[in-house]
């Protein structure tokens, strides 16, 4: 097959160089197209726009494949946890013994936030959203660890160990203070001794006079739920977080910037809005079965189900969805929502007209059903979601930064406003 695309374009021909994936998948290379032509390409979304060539993570919607540098995700899932998949993502391989043990030790150091970062919480309204705070004090962390934000990508890719680990053990202390603050509540600190998301879970829902204890079945969600998201290619924050750093921008800056973009609810309130639906579908008194009627004809949308990316089913889903059904069944949770969530998940999987339209139940159906289970307030979905993101974030930073020919980030636009027109003094206007 040539690996060259011919365009004829007016009285032109172009001969376009054609890139091939280790995947084997192929992109034509435009670059030099406005050189050449003067001509850009219109893609809006950039749906079928390659921004960057990345070795981080592979994605075949078509075919239900996600890896992680090469690992399949189910692989993954099964052997190993959040700490050991993050370092793998933003390494490039899987840690020996001895890495681990140093990569662990650092999260451990990094978890306590600068003593004055503290008194920040407290001019915040109580009601303020978390994802506005979370997004705030990441940007913040440039300010109080001056030396590993200083903008220099020389100096940054130097102290970036620290910085990564700064990054992701204090993204989960901001977001537990952040939920502690908003409900009046004491502020609890890290313990070296407790694994990532145990140390998580303490500093959310232990009390001074009452440390969390947190049983075995939920860490493990937890980090499942985490391990999961940790990266999806270039997704709407991700590629945030390349675009703000192509300009040089340190990791904290980028990485709150991707915060920002994970806020937007066509980003990264899919799991929450699964939880609303369950809870309007209660309120009316329905068990879950006139609104499958509904959806069937139209008249209701089922949120949580079907994916963009995957065309035929989410493997994260599949994965999630049995340690969903391990946690509830360990819990005995009474809870009716997940009661419906049940029913809806054994109806669309069984059922003709859901399979026939790849309407399955996605990973944000089933983390939302594991969050609430476990006592995350539906206002820290996203928040959920940022945690878990870090790693992907932290990985896209470094290849940015550590590209000695990449350019800023610079979309070309298609203009449509007015041609040339002359100013109008204000008194001869209207």
């Amino acid at each position: 097959m040539s690996k060259e695309a011919l365009l004829k374009l007016e009285n032109k021909e172009l001969t376009l160089p054609v890139i091939v994936s280790s995947e084997n998948e192929r992109a034509v290379d435009i670059r030099a197209l406005r050189k050449e032509t003067g001509y850009i390409t219109y893609d809006e979304g950039y749906g079928n726009t390659g921004s960057c060539q990345s070795s981080i993570t592979f994605v075949d919607g078509e075919n239900g494949i996600l890896r992680y540098r090469g690992y399949p995700i189910e692989q993954l899932a099964e052997n190993s946890d959040f700490v050991e998949t993050a370092y793998l993502i933003i390494y490039g391989e899987l840690p020996t013994k001895e890495q681990r043990k140093k990569f662990r030790e650092l999260l451990s150091e990094h978890a306590f936030i600068h003593e004055r970062m503290v008194y920040l919480f407290e001019n915040y309204p109580r009601d303020a959203h978390p994802m506005a705070i979370l997004g705030a004090m990441m940007s913040a962390l440039g300010c109080y660890y001056p030396t590993l934000a200083t903008n220099d990508s020389k100096l940054d890719l130097e102290n970036f160990d620290d910085a990564a680990a700064t990054a992701l053990s204090k993204i989960r202390t901001i977001a537990a203070m952040t939920y502690r603050m908003s409900r009046g509540l004491p502020i609890i600190y890290p313990k070296r001794d407790l694994g990532y998301c145990e140390n998580f879970l303490h500093m959310m829902f232990s009390e001074p006079y009452d440390l969390y204890e947190c049983p075995p079945i939920v860490a493990k969600a937890l980090n499942m739920i985490l391990l999961l998201h940790a990266d999806h290619e270039q997704n709407c924050s991700t590629s945030t977080v390349r675009m703000v750093a192509s300009s040089g921008a340190n990791l904290f800056a980028s990485a709150a910037a991707g915060i920002c973009a994970l806020w937007g609810p066509l980003h990264g309130g899919a799991n929450m809005a699964v939880i609303k639906m369950l809870t309007d579908i209660h309120e009316s008194g329905d068990d879950g079965s006139k609104f499958i009627e509904a959806a069937k004809t139209g008249k209701a949308r089922l949120m949580g189900f079907g994916h963009r990316v995957y065309k035929n089913f989410d493997p994260r889903a599949k994965i999630i969805g049995r340690l969903a059904d391990q946690l509830l069944d360990a819990l005995g949770i009474d809870d009716p929502l997940l009661d419906i969530a049940r029913k809806l998940a054994d109806t669309a999987l069984k059922e003709d007209y859901f399979i026939e339209r790849k309407l399955y139940p996605n990973v944000d159906f089933y983390s939302g059903i594991i969050m609430r289970a476990i006592g995350i307030p539906l206002n820290m979905f996203t928040v959920m979601f940022a945690i878990g993101r870090m790693p992907g974030w932290i990985a896209n930073w470094h290849e940015v930064a550590s590209n000695p020919k990449g350019r800023i980030y610079r979309p070309r636009q298609i203009y449509t406003g007015p041609t040339t027109r002359d100013y109008v003094p204000i008194d001869q206007r209207g």
